[in-house]
């Protein structure tokens, strides 16, 4: 039995006196297989999609009626997923690999929705969405002739951000001992000396005889 046969064949004329035995033989064949095909169909869709659907008469109405269903769900898809990659800006939450990576995943389902953009784009773009401590790597970038693949790009920016990271460091670091050895008396800051501790320094020689040193105060050995 051809079950596909409503699908691949359009709908016969509709029996009459006049009609052949043949004609008459196809057209059970092919309402028989309309029927069985919209059934078919049907239950494999959810309700939700049906309830969207009017009544149709042949499979290949109700399968038209689905894919333009799926056609305006792209389209709001594709709107909500631009919306979602022009306002993603980096805030040093998480890491930028993972910022860059979510940025090239959501170019990939509008490429998929055929919404392109090119590499070029796609890397000026990254950089924009950057704050203010990537300046001068933007500055960089900007001043060279080379352009970056996405690949090198995310490398750079790795890079980079080790870079800023470890001055961060280095200047909390400034910051929390910046004032040591110093004293506020009546508002006016003055010098702790520093006491000298006595040191034991000891040395061995060849001869296997140990030779002592002790200092005391400022004196040197």
């Amino acid at each position: 039995m051809d079950i596909d046969l409503a699908l691949r064949e359009d709908m016969p004329p509709v029996p009459t006196e006049e009609t052949t035995p043949e004609e008459k033989k196809l057209y059970e064949r092919w309402e028989r297989s309309n029927r069985l095909s919209l059934l078919l169909i049907q239950n494999h869709i959810s309700r939700k999609i049906r309830g969207s659907i009017l009544d149709c008469k042949t499979a290949k109405e109700f399968l038209t009626a689905v894919e333009e269903q799926f056609v305006s769900s792209k389209k709001a898809l594709a709107s909500t997923l631009i919306s979602r990659f022009a306002s993603l800006k980096y805030n040093d939450n998480g890491g930028i690999r993972e910022h860059i990576m979510e940025l090239r995943d959501i170019a990939a389902q509008l490429k998929s929705l055929e919404v392109d953009m090119s590499e070029t784009f796609l890397v000026h773009f990254v950089l924009n969405s950057l704050p203010m401590e990537y300046a001068p790597f933007k500055i960089s970038y900007n001043t060279h002739t080379e352009k970056w693949t996405m690949n090198q790009l995310l490398a750079m920016c790795v890079d980079e951000e080790q870079r800023i990271k470890q001055e961060r460091q280095e200047s909390v670091y400034l910051t929390s001992h910046k004032g040591k050895g110093h004293k506020e008396v009546g508002g006016t800051s003055h010098h702790i000396p520093v006491k000298k501790k006595k040191m034991k320094v000891s040395a061995k020689v060849t001869d296997k005889r140990q030779i002592s040193a002790s200092s005391v105060g400022n004196r040197d050995i």
